[in-house]
């Protein structure tokens, strides 16, 4: 994702108004007797948002102007701020350390990824976080939370390392809180944009489709 993903943030006040969420691709089959089979063909959701929502006036529009035609439209990749998703715990509710569960220490490993679980009882799912807010990561080794020294986590990768000596113990549980961006691109090459039209208050298209990691 490096090489065709550039750490910069969609215009924040444009994020904040648009619409989207997660989407899934379920099949179907339909028997003669009525009964049906359901598979699901992605492991991982993937979000699309449509940021058009946000736009509200020629400034907003031609700030997305600037920032579609610096990505080359889909060719470069792009943080995205999700609103109601952006965050290790709720929207309205502070980060904290004992937030999200990312493993379990062996006395070996040093590298965690950030991850978020979606749900508790049934079948609860683990979404890979690739791009955490610079500074926003906090952890915690065995319910404690540890000081900057003990770890580094990448802003680009959403790994936690921690240093010599900080390595979790055989059996400590490591939970993290963050707050984090969409990795996402534009999902279409052609921004139009119809001056009368926007004017008189039709909303253009503004599509974009999640990366995942």
């Amino acid at each position: 994702m490096a090489d065709d993903f550039h750490e910069v943030l969609f215009p924040l006040d444009v994020s904040l108004r648009a619409s989207g969420g997660p989407q899934r691709l379920t099949e179907i089959v339909t028997l003669a007797s009525g009964r049906e089979h359901r598979n699901g063909r992605w492991a991982d959701s993937r979000r699309r948002y449509d940021a058009g929502f946000g736009l509200r006036g020629l400034d907003a529009l031609h700030a997305v102007l600037v920032f579609f035609e610096e990505r080359r439209g889909r060719l470069y990749g792009f943080r995205f701020r999700d609103r109601v998703d952006g965050r290790s715990g709720p929207p309205g509710r502070a980060t904290g350390p004992l937030d999200q569960r990312l493993g379990i220490g062996d006395g070996a490993t040093a590298v965690f990824p950030l991850v978020k679980t979606y749900g508790s009882g049934f079948a609860p799912y683990r979404r890979r976080i690739a791009k955490p807010v610079a500074g926003s990561v906090r952890v915690a080794v065995g319910g404690r939370e540890v000081g900057p020294d003990a770890f580094a986590c990448d802003a680009a990768t959403g790994l936690v390392a921690f240093s010599p000596g900080h390595v979790p113990a055989p059996g400590a549980v490591v939970t993290a809180g963050f707050a984090f961006d969409v990795p996402v691109r534009f999902d279409t090459d052609d921004l139009t944009i119809d001056l009368a039209a926007f004017t008189a208050g039709e909303i253009p298209k503004v599509p974009l489709v999640e990366i995942v990691p």
